[in-house]
């Protein structure tokens, strides 16, 4: 006897589940600004590459992408020692690199898409920021405030 056998049911109307569109919009996004951060500018770059040929083979507009001049330096100076000779110091010293990247007009459905693809791609030691910036209608009550001073 198959422990593993398995039994189709008989097809019926009741099970057809239609799927109807919700009446709901899609958010507009005039900008989205992702940051990438690193310790390496050489992986930092690759990815910009790779996030910008993604946009551009889902349509996405790309605006601006740039990188600061200058790493961000953090220095932590320590004792050699863990008693005495103070005069005696180790100095570390962490490079953090920046690269931002700026896309345009966008839907919700297409961002979602795009940051879900480009998130999981992410490198090693790479950190993401994104920041969206969305677009809304004016409320009527501020059109008939404007409407009723001019």
């Amino acid at each position: 006897m198959n422990k593993f056998s398995s039994t189709t049911l008989p097809f019926t109307s009741n099970d057809v589940s239609t799927e109807k569109y919700s009446d709901t919009k899609d958010t507009l996004y005039r900008s989205v600004e992702i940051e990438v951060r690193s310790g390496e500018p050489a992986v930092l770059r690759s990815y910009e590459w790779f996030a910008s040929y993604a946009a551009k083979q889902l349509g996405i507009t790309i605006g601006k992408c740039w990188a600061p001049p200058k790493a961000h330096h953090n220095r932590l100076t320590l004792l050699k020692s863990i008693h005495i000779y103070k005069k005696h110091r180790v100095q570390y010293e962490i490079r953090t690199y920046f690269r931002h990247m700026t896309y345009e007009r966008l839907t919700e459905s297409t961002l979602e898409t795009f940051l879900e693809y480009i998130q999981r791609n992410v490198p090693e030691g790479v950190a993401v920021k994104v920041t969206k910036k969305s677009v809304f209608s004016v409320p009527p009550y501020v059109k008939t405030l404007v409407h009723n001073e001019a």
